[in-house]
């Protein structure tokens, strides 16, 4: 059965907002956030903890098992620093959240991040390496970058989503409107 939802993939670099959107939009669309670094604790989808980089080490593999039979109905904003992981059948929209330098190391460093981590972070951000991955990953016309410096930013891009979502919504509808 076709999804009546779509699933959409918000990621970036840690600390350019996906959590904070990925809220935003669930207060406004009928999505489920599904926040892929809650899943790996809760369902011990990783093989330990790195003490360099302070994280989690995820089983990708894991991961998908554990989520595939929700996300495959449809209806997730599917919130990681990741995105090649996903098969490309599960997802209708990849957002690709972007912050300039200033911002990302402002609020890594209120975070805390051990230097090497935001150092990291910083790097790949800088090198767009996520949103190059993305781009590698899925159709271009799936993948969609969105700056996040501002709160004004996070209430323009949900509402962008907002709108692409009713068109995704209404296009599904017509397809399945029988022809007259």
């Amino acid at each position: 059965m076709p999804r009546t939802k779509p699933n959409i993939i918000i990621t970036g670099t840690p600390g350019v907002g996906k959590t904070t959107l990925c809220e935003s939009l669930t207060s406004i669309a009928d999505l489920k956030h599904l926040a892929i670094n809650r899943v790996a604790k809760e369902h011990d989808c990783h093989d330990g903890w790195d003490d360099v980089l302070d994280s989690w080490i995820v089983d990708e593999d894991k991961i998908l098992d554990a989520i595939e039979d929700e996300v495959k109905q449809g209806g997730y904003l599917i919130d990681w620093h990741a995105c090649d992981l996903f098969p490309e059948s599960w997802i209708d929209l990849v957002i690709v959240l972007r912050s300039d330098s200033a911002t990302l190391y402002d609020r890594l460093k209120a975070r805390n991040y051990p230097e090497q981590k935001m150092q990291e972070n910083m790097d790949a951000e800088i090198m767009e390496v996520l949103l190059n991955e993305a781009r590698e990953a899925f159709e271009p016309e799936l993948v969609i970058e969105l700056q996040s410096n501002t709160s004004d930013d996070v209430e323009g891009n949900a509402s962008r989503i907002e709108t692409w979502i009713e068109q995704w919504t209404q296009d599904r509808c017509n397809e399945a409107a029988p022809d007259k």
